[in-house]
C-alpha cells in the first residue's frame, strides 16, 4: 500500500494543528499537497472557498467523489476525529487513482471544510462541486462497533438568530417609554421552554441570549438570541422553526419590541443512505475483518453531507476506533482520534471506500441504477 504512510501522516498533521470552520489553511494545504504527489490536478480555493480543495484524475464517464473533511472544535481539537475523515477520503482517492483508466472513471477528491459549522459541503454544492458526480462517499471515526450503514441516520438542523430592537432608558428609576429588549428575549425564551412539552419525539431545540445588555443601570435597547433546532426531516424541521419564531414573536409583542430573524448558516438536510452503496459498503468492511452490527437508536448528530445525499447518491458511514469508548466532541475522543487504533480505521476506511466504488462502478457499467426513495429532489439551498 503505498499510499499508506503518507495517509497516516497527514492524519497526524492535521491532528497537531487544529483550525476552525473555514480558516482550515494549513490542513488545506496538506491535502493539497499529497494529492498533487499521487499525481492528481489539484485546485486550491476551490469553489469560492479559500480552503476547499478539489483533486481529479481519470477521464471516465462515471465520476466517483469521496469528501476529505478537517474542521476542528473551539476548545477541544480534533474532538469529532475530522483527520480520521480526511486521511480516509485522500487515501480511498489514491488507491483508486491505480485503476481509474482500467475501470474507466474520474475519482474527483473534495475537501471539504467548514461541517462543524458553516456548511462547507452545502455552499460547495451550491457552487457546482457535484454537479458531474455519479456518487460520493465518505467515512467517519466513531467509538464502539461498526455499525451497518443504512441504520446510520442523522437530523437536519436549523441555526438562526433572532434579534430585538426596544428602547433604552433608566433602570434605576421609572422609564414608562422604555421597551426592555431583554425582556423580549426572556419571554420568547419561556415560552420556548413551555413549547418543548409539545414538540414531536426526537426534536431538539436550544436558544441562549447572546447579547443582552452593557449595564445594569441601563434598560437595554437590543438583545440578540441565538438557536437551534434540530429534527428527523427537513419537513418536520421547518414546522418546528415556524413554531420557534411564534415564541420570540410574542416576546416581542408582549413588550413592544421589533425584532427580525436571519439564518446563522445554512440549513443541514437528514442524510439519505444510499441502500445500494450502503450494502457495498457493508460487504466490503466485513472483507476486512470487520462486523457491521445493526444498529436501531434514534437519529442523531447532523451534518452538511445531509444535503449532498439529497442530490447525489451518497453514503456516510461511520468506522469504529477500536478499544475506543469515548464520545465524540469530548476532550477524550480527542485523544483517541490520533493512534495505532485511529491509524486502523484510516486504512480500513480507506479501503472499503475504495473496493464500495470499484463495486458500484462495475453496476453502473451494467446498467443498474443507483435509486433511493427516501430523497427529495433537491436540497434546501438549492
Amino acid at each position: 500500500m503505498s499510499w499508506e504512510a503518507d495517509v497516516l501522516a497527514l492524519s497526524a498533521q492535521i491532528h497537531a494543528h487544529p483550525e476552525l470552520a473555514f480558516a482550515e489553511h494549513r490542513a488545506a494545504s496538506v491535502v493539497a499537497e499529497t494529492m498533487r504527489a499521487a499525481g492528481f490536478e489539484v485546485w486550491e480555493g476551490a469553489f469560492g472557498l479559500d480552503t476547499a480543495v478539489e483533486a481529479t484524475i481519470g477521464q471516465g464517464d462515471i465520476t466517483v467523489a469521496i469528501c476529505a473533511e478537517y474542521d476542528a472544535l473551539p476548545g477541544m481539537g480534533h474532538a469529532c476525529g475530522h483527520n480520521i475523515i480526511a486521511a480516509a477520503g485522500v487515501g480511498a482517492a489514491i488507491a483508486l487513482a491505480d485503476v481509474v483508466d482500467d475501470l474507466g472513471i474520474r475519482v474527483k477528491l473534495l475537501g471539504t471544510p467548514a461541517e462543524e459549522h458553516g456548511g462547507g459541503k452545502i455552499l460547495m454544492l451550491d457552487a457546482g462541486a457535484w454537479d458531474d458526480v455519479d456518487f460520493s462517499l465518505m467515512v467517519h471515526g466513531g467509538p464502539g462497533d461498526d455499525l451497518r450503514c443504512a441504520d446510520l441516520r442523522t437530523q437536519a438542523v436549523a441555526r438562526f438568530d433572532v434579534s430585538f430592537q426596544g428602547q433604552a432608558g433608566h433602570a434605576g428609576g421609572p422609564s414608562p417609554d422604555g421597551m426592555n429588549a431583554a425582556n423580549a428575549a426572556t419571554i420568547g425564551l419561556v415560552a420556548l421552554g413551555l413549547l418543548r412539552q409539545h414538540l414531536p419525539d426526537g426534536v431538539r431545540a436550544n436558544a441562549f441570549i447572546d447579547h443582552g445588555g452593557e449595564a445594569t443601570n441601563i434598560i437595554p435597547s437590543s438583545t440578540r438570541v441565538r438557536a437551534e433546532v434540530r429534527a428527523d426531516t427537513l419537513d418536520a424541521l421547518e414546522s418546528t422553526q415556524r413554531r420557534i419564531l411564534a415564541c420570540f414573536e410574542g416576546g416581542a409583542t408582549a413588550t413592544g419590541c421589533s425584532w427580525a430573524w436571519e439564518h446563522a448558516e445554512p440549513t443541514y438536510a437528514e442524510l439519505v443512505q444510499n441502500p445500494v452503496l450502503a450494502e457495498a459498503w457493508d460487504r466490503n468492511i466485513a472483507s476486512l475483518g470487520r462486523t457491521p452490527h445493526p444498529y436501531a437508536a434514534s437519529p442523531g448528530g447532523s451534518t452538511d453531507m445531509g444535503n449532498v445525499s439529497h442530490v447525489v447518491p451518497s453514503i456516510h458511514p461511520l468506522i469504529a476506533i477500536e478499544g475506543c469508548s469515548s464520545a465524540p466532541h469530548t476532550p477524550e475522543f480527542a485523544g483517541d482520534a490520533i493512534g495505532d487504533a485511529a491509524d486502523a480505521a484510516i486504512v480500513d476506511g480507506a479501503l472499503a471506500m475504495a473496493l464500495t466504488a470499484v463495486d458500484v462502478v462495475a453496476l453502473l457499467q451494467a446498467g443498474h441504477q443507483l435509486t433511493s426513495s427516501n430523497a427529495s429532489s433537491a436540497a434546501p439551498n438549492r
